[in-house]
């Protein structure tokens, strides 16, 4: 049995995402989700909500689980017995900074290989942060990401702009 661990902060998981994790379920015996809990980047949603949202954009495929993580990707992969690390490649920038990773990884774990899936051409645009930029300018995401995050996201981007207003002004 394969298992390939397809790690990543999914802030919010977006049709890209979806698109890879499928793919990867038709070359693998099993995909692990694997939510990274602590990036050095700002995140909107919180390491429970990320992953709920990705288990449930998974929920009807029985080949990828979903799970969190912290610390290197090797160790978690090793403890998990997965012999893959799957990542998505949309633009000519991504292939530099995943080759420099992929590397980096096999420097620290001569046994687990690193495989990039080009991105479906309708998702090359797509990331989480465009995402996240749109929705937070009120902009329509429908077409970006499953209708429960867009949800999500609507409910996160109300929230966030009742916090940042005065109680007086609040409903």
């Amino acid at each position: 049995m394969v298992r390939a661990l397809f790690p990543g902060t999914f802030d919010p998981i977006h049709l890209g995402h979806i698109d890879i994790a499928t793919r990867a379920s038709r070359l693998f015996d099993e995909v692990v989700m694997a939510v990274y809990d602590k990036p050095l980047k700002n995140l909107m949603f919180s390491p429970d909500e990320r992953i709920s949202l990705v288990r449930e954009a998974f929920k009807d495929n029985s080949k990828i689980t979903v799970t969190g993580y912290s610390g290197l990707t090797v160790d978690f992969a090793h403890k998990i017995d997965a012999h893959v690390v799957v990542r998505g490649l949309r633009v000519f920038s991504d292939f530099e900074f995943e080759f420099r990773m992929a590397l980096a990884n096999q420097r620290l774990a001569d046994d687990i290989e690193t495989i990039a899936l080009i991105t479906a051409e309708q998702h090359t645009f797509l990331s989480s942060s465009t995402v996240r930029e749109i929705a937070m300018l009120n902009g329509n995401v429908s077409s970006m990401v499953p209708p429960h995050v867009n949800s999500a996201l609507r409910a996160k981007v109300i929230n966030m702009g009742e916090q940042s207003l005065p109680n007086a002004l609040r409903d």
